[in-house]
């Protein structure tokens, strides 16, 4: 299974555009735990190149995004209400263990209400749309729900099968609220980890009940599928 970042309104004819170049040293505005953790074959990406890195269109992939664009959400629209981003991209981000995209479910109930889970057999609108923001001082992304118009925080303190789970439930953006974002050139992949705990996001396939398919940060390494991501862009 090939996965790419497809703009929405490009989703054929795409073309392959050059890969991130690896950072060469650690980069002193992220934690001394993800400075050190590049994986092999990875490749940190920074600022706009989330949306520039286009992959080549195929036909399963063409198909997947049907549904209308955010809601018809804008980079400039979620500027203007209010994002410190120094550059924005609009995301769906499409598990590659189960191929289900990835939903904000903004109507549990708490303490769960906003997690995010892989959980949507096709891209239907704002529930699996994210904005992706950059910010140069600290080198990192923060991820914002077009759902419920939150910031997604790694929960460190649940404890259980829920602890470092992923919630669109804040409003603004501090350590809890922060990810470095990973391009594996050759399989074009993606993953996400977190600076809070320095841990890989998984999703989690074997789980039961509501949270099954739960996004988590708790992995020590991209170990496959679990922990890998397709990412579409919206704002083309």
């Amino acid at each position: 299974m090939t996965s790419v970042l497809l703009a929405l309104s490009a989703l054929v004819g795409a073309s392959a555009l050059t890969a991130p170049a690896a950072v060469a040293a650690p980069q002193t505005g992220r934690p001394a735990a993800v400075q050190t953790a590049v994986p092999a074959g990875w490749e940190v990406v920074r600022g706009g190149e989330v949306a520039a890195l286009n992959g080549g269109a195929d036909g399963k992939r063409s198909s997947a995004l049907q549904g209308p664009a955010a809601q018809n959400l804008t980079a400039q629209d979620l500027t203007e209400q209010g994002s410190d981003a120094d550059e924005l991209s609009l995301i769906a981000m499409q598990s590659v263990r189960n191929e289900r995209f990835v939903a904000t479910e903004k109507t549990y109930p708490a303490p769960n209400t906003g997690a995010l889970r892989a959980r949507s057999a096709e891209y239907g609108g704002s529930w699996e749309g994210f904005a992706f923001e950059w910010d140069e001082t600290t080198e990192t992304y923060a991820l914002r729900s077009l759902a419920n118009d939150l910031y997604v925080a790694v929960e460190k303190n649940f404890t259980g099968s829920s602890q470092n789970l992923l919630r669109a439930r804040s409003t603004g953006v501090g350590g809890w609220e922060r990810f470095v974002v990973y391009y594996n050139a050759e399989l074009d992949r993606w993953a996400l980890q977190s600076t809070l705990n320095g841990l890989f996001v998984a999703m989690e396939n074997g789980y039961t009940g509501s949270l099954q398919y739960a996004l988590r940060a708790r992995s020590a390494e991209i170990g496959g599928s679990w922990e890998e991501f397709v990412l579409y862009d919206l704002g083309a």
